[in-house]
């Protein structure tokens, strides 16, 4: 018998550590790979595994998020359970409050469990880049009998304060979850490598009801999953791991490596951005049955052209987006977003270029990440005197510059022309 299942997708986390990308835009909403938002994949998961019931639970900075979801997956079908719907919180909390707590956030919106009596709950996370076939994580759910199931992934030890860590005996029957603690036990047999939840849910509905008013009514709790529901009910009720390397993408060949990047920050963000470029990548988007879906922008191909001096524009080892021009400029191992402009001589090496941006003649960027709508001068060296570009930009310890962005197109400090002589 076929399951109904109703997803919901928490997007609303503020998402701190990848400022200055976050400052003016919510973390599902930060760009990736030229023209994806980072809550692309966890949406085109969900519709790729046949999941049209889905509602996105926005909070923080939610603007360009809602733009986005309107762009490109707001939809509606002949059937009523087929549609994509963010929503706010509403303030259903003692003392009105926003989503207190990933728990709290679904506990806010319980009525619309309620009201279309679904089988299962799909709760996943929106900040995370991986393609995942969730119906096989389903199908596993209903085999075993569980009402709670987590998807998990070995990790280093060193994250295991970073996530939930989970213990499990062999058939995948959880007996322990540890949240964030630098001590959780590490897998049996691996000292190095603990088991660590991705963040990403099914529960059986009757169950997931019943700890949501309890946890609502619980006056000491933080109203989070990973805190307080899960590790009270461990022993309790059936709870199994599904392991995450397990799962198949359909067209994808058999011996294909499962991914998922959990990016947090600048560091991790920049280099699962560079898993996109290689000729045999790590992240494939060319699967054509299963695409990474987004807003349907009316950009014309992109276009490598001469410049006024004969030099021609390339790209080697890049991704470039629509609309971007290479005119004259040079452009390796790097990712390209929408309508960049890239003028005569300019030189573009392991960067990560957001939309509309437009790199001055003679430029160099190294190791950067610059925000939508950067118009970069002339001449202008980024990357090159990190002791330099310390004073103007955000530097993260491995040297990645990022230069933000404004909602219009803005220079980027005379200062930097200065540095040249």
């Amino acid at each position: 018998m076929q399951r109904r299942v109703m997803a919901f997708v928490l997007a609303g986390g503020k998402g701190t550590r990848l400022y200055p990308l976050t400052k003016e835009r919510a973390k599902p909403a930060v760009p990736f790979g030229g023209r994806y938002r980072i809550c692309d994949f966890v949406l085109s998961n969900l519709i790729n595994s046949g999941i049209y019931s889905i509602y996105v639970l926005i909070q923080f900075k939610s603007q360009s998020l809602l733009q986005h979801l309107r762009d490109g997956w707001e939809f509606s079908g002949l059937l009523k359970n087929h549609f994509c719907i963010p929503v706010p919180a509403q303030m259903r909390s003692p003392g009105e409050s926003w989503y207190r707590g990933t728990a709290d956030a679904i506990y806010q919106n319980v009525n619309l469990i309620e009201q279309a009596e679904p089988d299962v709950i799909a709760i996943f996370g929106a900040d995370h880049i991986y393609r995942m076939n969730i119906r096989e994580m389903i199908e596993f759910h209903i085999d075993k009998g569980s009402d709670a199931t987590i998807a998990a992934i070995p990790v280093d030890k060193k994250f295991s304060s970073e996530f939930g860590v989970i213990e499990a005996a062999p058939g995948g029957s959880i007996i322990g979850f540890h949240e964030k603690n630098p001590d959780a036990p590490t897998m049996p047999g691996d000292p190095t490598r603990v088991f660590a939840s991705m963040g990403n849910y099914i529960f059986s509905t009757g169950l997931l009801l019943k700890e949501l008013y309890a946890d609502a009514e619980d006056e000491s709790s933080s109203h989070d999953f990973g805190r307080d529901i899960l590790p009270k009910l461990v022993g309790k009720v059936p709870m199994y791991a599904y392991d995450f390397q397990r799962n198949h993408i359909p067209g994808d060949p058999s011996d294909q490596e499962p991914y998922w990047r959990d990016v947090g920050t600048i560091d991790s963000y920049y280099e699962a951005s560079m898993d996109l470029r290689s000729v045999q990548p790590k992240l494939n988007l060319y699967n054509r049955n299963w695409p990474l879906r987004t807003a349907g922008y009316e950009d014309p191909p992109a276009k490598f052209t001469f410049d006024e001096n004969l030099v021609r524009g390339s790209a080697v080892d890049s991704i470039v987006s629509g609309g971007s021009i290479i005119s004259g400029g040079a452009v390796r191992n790097c990712i390209i977003g929408r309508g960049v402009k890239v003028l005569g001589g300019a030189e573009l090496d392991d960067s990560i270029i957001f939309d509309n941006c437009e790199i001055g003649r003679g430029a160099k960027i190294r190791r950067a990440i610059l925000d939508k709508n950067v118009r970069v001068p002339d001449g202008a060296r980024i990357g090159f005197d990190l002791e330099a570009d310390r004073k103007l930009y955000s530097v993260t310890e491995s040297g990645i510059v990022v230069v933000e962005g404004r909602r219009s197109r803005v220079d980027v400090s005379s200062m930097q022309i200065a540095r040249r002589y």
